[in-house]
């Protein structure tokens, strides 16, 4: 939920930017978000006195000291974390873009472009880059870490050492794989000291690249956090919100990249408005669903991390799952898609990893489980798709009324149908 000073900090900001050649008057403004924040403490769960704990004050004190040169390193060289490294940049903070490969790393510095993920847009040429971890992350304000999720506990293991009061704020979306750990978990596991939080949204990186219209959810416990994240972020073209719901934003950025599977595999049979609608309206239910048993409020799930990123996700050929889905529901095998893609989906593991916990936790999981039985079960997903619409009566709207029929009941007579059409399979081929 967004606090009165997030909504004021907000209308600061859109007056702010109306005059954009008042520098002084933008100095101001980061002035006051800085001392509001500096105002109410580290913003964090008190812990035993630490270095580290003290070192976020001090960050936090020269940061007032000196608002308009946040010091930000972004980790991870893909589109999302080039996108983010270069608003930070236009917006005057101190950013360095850390990218694992020395080759590119000097393409980048040489052509101001990212030719694999971003080929045609030019970079700020304020923006620093670097292949050096340690030299990176030193004495920065705010690390975000926008690498793949099966990187992103080694990415954490190796900044480590050199962790000395940073925040950390995950850009990445995801579940890690076999361990169900959200990133929250992941950096909780890894740098239990540190203060962090969580970025998502519906964030295509062309469109921010193009100053399309945008905005975000940064959620943390720490207030001084979201505010330094709003500050370094926010512009004219791109909003930063505020929330304290970590698990609901976190859930919403990765569970979305399932229905976007589902969404792109449904385009490949040319299905029309309604179904589309039925898709995004159920996926919303399932999300919340599987939210609220992990701890998240419900009503996370309305706002930008979760339906805003839904939509997006899913009605846009932008999007890597919905690309996925699309080549799946043409024909092509799981492994001759990822192969063509070149890039991360996230949630071709999220699913197999949510249908793995939603069958352990008996959460109720349709759309889910009919995927995972398309990808990792080599079943039709037309023949799927079938049986999903004969599975039984719910009410429409989540937590609003009761169901008609227990999810249990809903789960056997599922399984009744996929066990009839296997016998019928059997039979044919005898």
């Amino acid at each position: 939920m967004t606090s009165p000073n997030d909504s004021n900090k907000d209308i600061s900001s859109d007056n702010t930017e109306m005059d954009m050649n008042a520098p002084e008057k933008q100095n101001s403004l980061l002035a006051g978000i800085i001392e509001r924040a500096t105002k109410s403490g580290i913003g964090r769960k008190k812990l035993n006195p630490s270095a580290v704990e003290s070192a976020v004050a001090k960050n936090m004190a020269d940061i007032h000291s000196n608002p308009t040169k946040l010091r930000l390193a972004f980790l991870g060289g893909g589109s999302f974390g080039t996108a983010m490294a270069n608003l930070a940049a236009r917006n005057g903070c101190d950013t360095t873009l850390w990218v694992r490969n020395k080759r590119t790393v000097k393409a980048m510095v040489k052509t101001k472009t990212n030719k694999k993920y971003l080929p045609g847009y030019k970079l700020d040429d304020r923006l620093k880059y670097s292949h050096d971890l340690a030299a990176a992350v030193k004495d920065k304000d705010i690390i975000f870490i926008a690498v793949p999720g099966l990187a992103f506990r080694e990415t954490l293991k190796n900044i480590a050492p050199f962790i000395s009061g940073q925040s950390i704020v995950s850009l990445t979306k995801g579940m890690e794989k076999d361990t169900f750990a959200m990133m929250s978990d992941i950096i909780k596991d890894e740098l239990p000291e540190v203060n962090f939080g969580v970025m998502s949204g519906p964030n295509l990186a062309i469109e921010i690249m193009k100053n399309m219209p945008s905005a975000t959810v940064i959620a943390s416990e720490s207030e001084p956090l979201r505010h330094a994240v709003q500050a370094a972020l926010h512009s004219a073209f791109f909003r930063v919100f505020a929330s304290d719901d970590v698990k609901g934003v976190e859930l919403g950025g990765a569970l979305k990249n399932i229905y976007a599977i589902a969404m792109g595999m449904a385009a490949a049979y040319d299905v029309g408005e309604n179904t589309k609608a039925m898709i995004l309206t159920r996926a919303l239910a399932e999300m919340s669903r599987f939210g609220v048993e992990a701890g998240a409020n419900p009503l996370t799930f309305l706002g930008l991390s979760g339906v805003g990123d839904l939509y997006a996700t899913c009605s846009s050929e932008l999007s890597r799952n919905y690309r996925i889905g699309n080549m799946l529901g043409r024909g092509m095998s799981i492994d001759a898609a990822v192969k063509k893609l070149g890039q991360t989906a996230e949630g071709v593991n999220t699913i197999q990893q949510v249908h793995e916990k939603a069958t352990k936790e008996g959460i109720y999981m349709p759309i889910t489980h009919a995927l995972y039985a398309v990808i990792y079960e080599d079943k039709a997903a037309l023949g799927v798709a079938l049986h999903l619409m004969e599975a039984g009566f719910r009410s429409d709207v989540e937590f609003v009324m009761a169901h008609d029929h227990s999810n249990a009941a809903l789960t056997a007579q599922m399984k009744t149908s996929s066990d009839s059409a296997k016998d019928d399979d059997n039979a044919d081929n005898q």
